[in-house]
């Protein structure tokens, strides 16, 4: 039996309607539990740059750096971003080697509201280091609907 033919012009309108962001700081923490393995989180060693306020999430510039001599027996292996309130709340990793020479990555995001943002980085001993910025956002991006 074939489907009716308006039924098969609407089916692409039907994945544009809006659905409910599970955005959450929840979900933010089981991303970052993802990326970690549960492990312990330390404040430091890792920069995260970001404009306090934003008057356009729909491209907002953020770097991070992180301390590390990037030599073999010391080195960073990845470094992530996290978000707690865009309908993904894992925006990024990027993984690296000591052939990087430097731990850093720069990069334009989306935010749909005003959040918290964490870079976390994961270092060749297994410990991870992090940093924290709040953004105040005042025209969001990411929104569905």
């Amino acid at each position: 039996m074939m489907a009716p033919r308006r039924l098969l012009l609407a089916a692409p309108a039907l994945l544009l309607l809006p659905r409910g962001s599970r955005a959450s700081p929840e979900a933010m923490a089981e991303a970052v539990r993802g990326f970690t393995g549960g492990a312990e989180i330390r404040p430091g060693r890792v920069t995260l740059e970001i404009s306090p306020l934003v008057e356009n999430g729909n491209t907002v510039p953020l770097s991070v750096s992180v301390e590390s001599p990037m030599t073999e027996a010391e080195h960073v292996r990845a470094i992530a971003v996290f978000n707690e309130r865009n309908p993904q709340p894992h925006v990024i990793t990027v993984h690296l080697n000591p052939r990087a020479g430097r731990a850093m990555l720069a990069t334009h995001i989306r935010l749909a509201t005003s959040q918290t943002l964490l870079a976390v980085a994961q270092f060749s001993d297994g410990s991870f280091w992090s940093d924290r910025a709040q953004v105040v956002v005042t025209l969001a991006a990411c929104v569905e609907g």
